[in-house]
């Protein structure tokens, strides 16, 4: 299988890490919490690695940045998805603790990768 570039990406790799995290999680909930929430964390979650890859194949940098954004955008729904999950006990505080606290160090590696996009290059 081809591998592409993008997925050499730290941050790609990391946020398809976070998707794969929360799809375990959410997939071993009750069917309400699943059809309810679940369907939206993990739309959240894998939004964030696929608008990574989307605006990697962009040519124009402007573009680029905005689906960067898009993915940061997706980024802190999936933390406060996460806080729902747990304020409803769906989740511990150990899961909850453990996902915020890769979110939170992704969120500043997202902003530099972002703030490393040139505009005028």
């Amino acid at each position: 299988m081809t591998k592409l570039l993008f997925e050499d990406l730290e941050v790609y790799k990391t946020a398809n890490e976070i998707g794969k995290q929360v799809w375990n999680l959410a997939s071993n909930w009750n069917y309400f919490a699943r059809d309810t929430l679940g369907k939206q964390i993990v739309r959240s979650a894998d939004s964030i690695a696929l608008n990574i890859c989307e605006g990697y194949g962009r040519y124009y940098f402007k573009e680029k940045k905005l689906f960067y954004y898009y993915s940061r955008g997706s980024l802190y729904e999936t933390f406060e998805a996460l806080k729902k999950a747990r304020e409803r006990n769906l989740i511990s505080e150990t899961e909850f603790e453990s996902l915020s606290s890769i979110i939170n160090k992704f969120a500043i590696k997202l902003n530099n990768f972002i703030n490393s996009v040139g505009d005028t290059q």
